[in-house]
């Protein structure tokens, strides 16, 4: 019997990631598309590691630092009250930092895109850094923003490993629609497990069919 209930957790958890990784990847993005230094390279080497790192060894490393058993995991858990190991909130953080790379190079890539004469005008014409960023910089890497939105949400919704590692397989609670798929094989219903898997490979055609569709629109625009 086919259960719904993972794919919105999994569609639950890609949104909360994405709109986090949003956030935080504009003002990250544009530092690192600055001229750098060795400490900006250390930082673009770090969120660039979740491409190479397997899920397995991210998630694992996750799990040992989150544990209340440990000093970081006990911290939080016996003085602020979170434990991530486990629950939802341990998957969010585990999302948010796997997916980083998805959102980041884009909107860095698109920062860097910008010619410097563009805030420099802005500048000159009075206009504060907020401004700037909000009326002139962000519309100016609009494609760069949806393919990280997209990519991003793309991403997260496919996430197996770290979820595993982090969430377990609890049902209502973190088990996603990967771990689902994961379930039905191991208990041998094929049938349940291709019904998982079409959905989400529906939902990813969808998803890269808009971002390329969308960039290709731009594109033309852009021409016109």
């Amino acid at each position: 019997m086919i259960e719904f209930e993972p794919f919105w957790l999994t569609f639950k958890l890609a949104f909360f990631a994405t709109v986090i990784l949003f956030l935080v990847s504009i003002p990250l993005g544009s530092w690192l598309s600055k001229k750098g230094n060795i400490a900006k390279t250390c930082v673009e080497v770090l969120v660039s590691m979740p491409l190479v790192l397997p899920p397995t060894v991210f998630g694992f490393y996750l799990l040992v630092a989150f544990s209340p058993e440990n000093a970081f995991g006990g911290f939080l858990d016996h003085w602020l009250g979170l434990r991530f190991v486990f629950s939802f909130g341990g998957l969010l953080v585990a999302s948010v930092i796997y997916s980083l790379p998805f959102m980041v190079h884009p909107i860095q890539s698109g920062f860097s895109s910008l010619p410097p004469s563009l805030k420099e005008a802005a500048y000159s014409l009075g206009k504060s850094r907020w401004d700037t960023l909000i009326h002139v910089l962000l519309p100016g890497i609009k494609s760069s923003l949806i393919a990280g939105v997209i990519l991003t949400f793309a991403h997260t919704v496919g996430e197996f490993g770290v979820v595993l590692m982090i969430g377990g397989n609890i049902p209502g609670k973190t088990r996603t629609a990967s771990i689902a798929i994961y379930d039905e094989v191991e208990a041998f219903r094929y049938g349940n497990a291709n019904v998982y898997a079409v959905i989400l490979l529906i939902l990813s055609f969808v998803v890269l069919f808009t971002m390329y569709w969308r960039n290709r629109r731009t594109q033309q625009v852009r021409i016109l």
